[in-house]
């Protein structure tokens, strides 16, 4: 990490995934931490909401030691059947305590100066994984605005840095796309719900995304949905792809400088821009 940063002329965003329990990468190692990063739903279960901000705010400590930025957490999706593909990397809870978690959650990241991201909007449900296989939500718009919606938005009120958007189809917002390219889904976020931070896809590399379309023109209508950050390993050949788009006038360089600018405000808010 520290090669990285000094042979990157505007220093980097480093991320990993650190929610805790099955999602955890940094933790994983023994050499690198003790004792492996716990998940929510057990944290909750040893001490509650304390447990949880002690959590986070230890996590964000060592991350930051490591040169870490964002641990991309928490989940915010709400699952309520242990069976679910979601279910285990949540906090296991109901829509109002899923946003308890979350503001808990995202005020303690802030207070430590690490990265917070919400996650995977607008929420998985019950749903099948999209790692695998395309999904699609079938659910009303009620029922979303009713529950899935609200963690996202009590994150928002909380001042959530980032919100990383799913590859599932959610067929009430927008049923011909995955939520990561979509337009609809995206305007949802600035424009209903007034969050003005970044957006980033999930893993590009998930079947539910990568099954649908070709990396080069997903990474492509990824930017023209609205997202500010793609998470992907085929950048060599969409970097080009979204530079032809720009020469083409397909996607706009004042849409790209949005999105960069957001990007930026993000690392100066987390001092990796300070002179």
């Amino acid at each position: 990490i520290a090669q990285y940063q000094e042979t990157s002329e505007v220093p980097m965003l480093i991320a990993a995934d650190e929610e805790g329990g099955t999602v955890s990468r940094v933790s994983r190692n023994s050499q690198l931490v003790a004792t492996p990063f716990q998940s929510p739903q057990d944290l909750y279960a040893q001490g509650g909401w304390d447990a949880i901000t002690k959590d986070t705010t230890d996590k964000a400590g060592i991350l930051k030691e490591l040169g870490i930025d964002a641990g991309l957490f928490p989940v915010a999706d709400v699952a309520t059947d242990p069976n679910a593909f979601i279910y285990d990397r949540t906090i296991g809870q109901d829509a109002k305590g899923t946003a308890e978690y979350v503001t808990t959650v995202v005020k303690a990241l802030k207070k430590a100066h690490s990265g917070s991201t919400l996650k995977h909007f607008p929420g998985y449900g019950n749903n099948q994984d999209s790692h695998t296989d395309i999904v699609t939500d079938t659910r009303s718009m009620t029922e979303l605005e009713d529950n899935d919606l609200v963690p996202f938005q009590a994150g928002i009120d909380a001042g959530v840095d980032s919100i990383l958007v799913s590859h599932n189809i959610v067929n009430a917002i927008d049923d011909s796309v995955p939520a990561s390219v979509s337009a609809p889904v995206h305007d949802l976020l600035r424009k209903d719900m007034g969050f003005d931070g970044v957006i980033m896809t999930d893993d590009m590399d998930m079947a539910g995304l990568a099954d649908f379309m070709s990396q080069e023109e997903a990474g492509l209508k990824a930017l023209q949905a609205g997202n500010d950050l793609i998470l992907s390993s085929t950048y060599a050949s969409q970097i080009p792809y979204v530079l032809q788009a720009i020469e083409d006038g397909e996607y706009s360089e004042k849409d790209l400088d949005a999105s960069v600018t957001r990007v930026l405000n993000w690392k100066e808010e987390l001092g990796l821009l300070a002179e």
